[in-house]
């Protein structure tokens, strides 16, 4: 273990000090911030409401940066059928209710009780009683939040993994085309100085997440888009982090053994095409796990390694999975993480100090 933590934070000191790393967090984090704050800039908001034998609420007068449209509805029915089909936000019926699809924006919420009471108060005097809010659908209310929440996390994973892996296999390359590793292999062994790469780049993809992650929730806390995330937010931070590492070890070590069969950086990116193209099928897949989370392919996909690394947390954040299901799909990728790591330190020590035409793989895995 002194051998693989002399390797790890050989790495992570490394790549801190470097002003790639530096500057990518930077504007990672600035990115972050903006993209949390962007429905607050952007500007008011825009309602469509409709009525039933009521009269159109002066809600300008309340909201006069937001923009409001009226339609008018037969009947109540109608009026239901235009709300559930998303063509209204809300429909006032009959002065004295509001139809919506699950929970009413709070905004809107606000200003039609406001200026339904300071209406009737010019006409009735003081004995208002308040709008009904009355829902014709499921309750949708997270709905928005939580496919927000999940396309932010595929495009993080996905940036974060590939440019990780990217990072171990160059450095594999660049140490063994150099003829570098042979000197540390004269210190630790083959297994330590894996191991230890892989860990250390970890650490710095770790920190990479976390502030992302804690960036994201202060700014969008601060801008006031947290008020509509679903509730349990805390137990989602912290499973992507754990899927962001389960994920990383299994990919980022058979980067390494790949990249360990090479001699050229030239090669590298011909040499992780078959695991660049399943990193890329993975991403494509999640995407689709983001409008059909429930679904029979997201479901059993999210249990089958490596595609559970990123289409469980999107499952997990689209939509409510079970305790169970988070605990077995974690234990299935833990133990193809292992065989993985089994499988490549041994490509890795066979291949590292063989140096010149590229090697193949099978004949790495037949030698003794």
């Amino acid at each position: 273990m002194n051998g693989l933590m002399l390797i790890a934070r050989r790495e992570i000191v490394t790549q801190l000090r470097t002003k790639a790393f530096v500057i990518g967090l930077l504007v990672t984090v600035l990115l972050v911030a903006a993209v949390s704050y962007a429905p607050k800039i952007m500007g008011g908001d825009s309602y469509t409401l409709g009525t039933v034998n009521s009269q159109q609420l002066p809600l300008e007068r309340a909201a006069p940066d937001a923009e409001f449209e009226w339609r008018t509805f037969p009947d109540e029915e109608a009026a239901k059928q235009a709300v559930l089909a998303g063509d209204v936000d809300a429909a006032l019926v009959d002065n004295a209710k509001v139809l919506t699809d699950g929970e009413i924006d709070s905004q809107l919420g606000v200003l039609l009780q406001s200026v339904h009471r300071e209406v009737k108060l010019g006409e009735a005097g003081v004995n208002i009683p308040p709008l009904q809010i009355q829902s014709v659908g499921a309750d949708a209310r997270y709905e928005g939040a939580r496919a927000g929440i999940a396309v932010v996390l595929v495009l993080v994973l996905f940036m974060l993994i590939i440019g990780q892996i990217t990072m171990v296999a160059m450095g594999v390359v660049e140490e063994k085309g150099s003829r570098i590793v042979e000197i540390l292999l004269s210190s630790v062994r083959p297994w330590q100085l894996l191991a230890g790469k892989i860990f250390g780049l970890g650490v710095v993809g770790l920190i990479n997440m976390t502030a992302i992650l804690v960036v994201g929730l202060i700014a969008t806390s601060v801008s006031g888009l947290s008020a509509d995330f679903p509730p349990g937010m805390t137990g989602l931070v912290v499973g992507v982090l754990v899927w962001f590492v389960l994920g990383y070890v299994f990919f980022a070590t058979l980067s390494a053994a790949l990249a360990s069969l090479v001699s050229r950086q030239e090669e590298v990116s011909t040499v992780l095409t078959p695991l660049t193209m399943t990193i890329m099928v993975t991403y494509f897949v999640s995407f689709y796990v983001v409008n059909n989370a429930t679904g029979l392919l997201a479901t059993v996909l999210s249990y089958v390694p490596p595609f559970s690394s990123m289409v469980m947390p999107v499952r997990m954040a689209a939509t409510e999975v079970p305790l169970w299901q988070v605990g077995l799909s974690m234990a299935a990728m833990v133990v193809a993480a292992s065989a993985v790591l089994a499988l490549g330190a041994k490509v890795y020590s066979r291949a590292v100090l063989r140096t010149g035409a590229r090697l193949k793989l099978t004949d790495v895995l037949r030698a003794k």
